[in-house]
């Protein structure tokens, strides 16, 4: 029964979902001292970082100059991108790609940083392990390490470090760039008065010898939140899924941690 309402609910994103769901790590901290406000499941282990992982390669567009503020550049679609998704179809500026994950914005960002500087900005994140080797004997890490299924991976707990250092505009590249990858980031809004800023990701899980198992998805929704009256809080959560598509995941773990979190945040 879990099997066939799984894949229903990566279709129809409903709440009672919850129950197709294999693994869960959420991890929420205060984002001026790291103090820690929640923390359950497994968040110590590394997964691919998927989407989520357009935020750094934003602050690296804006720091490079290949991006310029949250509308510029826009970059027009070709059909050599061969995108899935009608969404993904179209002229795209810095906000709508992170907002829609738009996959072919990235890669076309990683060929203009070249891998020299790719592989600089992630070791001066200190992001992950730091693999950008891509698939294995394929040599194509720098359009695909992030992926999915591929050789980058990051655990939600190093997701909160990496979100703290941007919050705090410490990581080793201009304020400036830091400013516009945040203005360009999406905002959702949760209940209590909370404003979020965050991104989603999505893929499949890695099976038995470390092959995709197109299955099992997973999601995340990595970011922090905002309120009046309140420090901001960071957070990180990690879905995994017992089955369903992948591309359901990463928006039906955003909306469960938006209802999640004033009672995560706490008062």
């Amino acid at each position: 029964m879990l099997k066939s309402l799984a894949a229903v609910c990566g279709l129809l994103l409903l709440p009672i979902c919850d129950v197709a769901v294999a693994a869960t790590c959420t991890l929420v901290v205060n984002a001026a001292d790291g103090r820690l406000l929640h923390e359950s499941g497994d968040c110590a282990s590394r997964n691919s970082p998927a989407s989520t992982f357009k935020l750094p390669l934003a602050v690296m567009g804006f720091d490079a100059g290949i991006l310029k503020d949250p509308h510029k550049p826009v970059w027009s679609y070709r059909q050599e991108y061969r995108a899935s998704r009608e969404e993904a179809r179209k002229a795209t500026d810095p906000s709508y790609w992170l907002m829609e994950s738009i996959v072919w914005y990235s890669q076309q960002l990683t060929l203009k940083l070249g891998m020299p500087a790719f592989r600089r900005y992630v070791d001066g994140f200190d992001y992950g392990n730091r693999d950008l080797s891509g698939d294995p004997g394929r040599k194509n890490g720098l359009t695909q390490a992030w992926l999915g299924h591929s050789s980058l991976q990051i655990s939600p707990r190093e997701q909160v470090v990496f979100l703290r250092r941007l919050l705090d505009r410490a990581l080793p590249v201009s304020r400036t760039a830091q400013d516009k990858a945040i203005a360009s980031l999406p905002v959702f809004t949760a209940m209590d008065g909370w404003a979020v800023r965050g991104k989603t990701g999505s893929g499949y899980q890695r099976g038995p010898g470390g092959n995709v198992d197109r299955t099992q998805p997973f999601g995340w929704f990595v970011g922090w939140a905002e309120k009046p009256g309140r420090d901001a809080v960071v957070f990180a959560r990690l879905r995994k899924l017992d089955s369903g598509p992948a591309m359901g995941a990463g928006p039906q773990t955003r909306d469960s941690l938006l209802a999640d979190l004033p009672k995560l945040a706490g008062n």
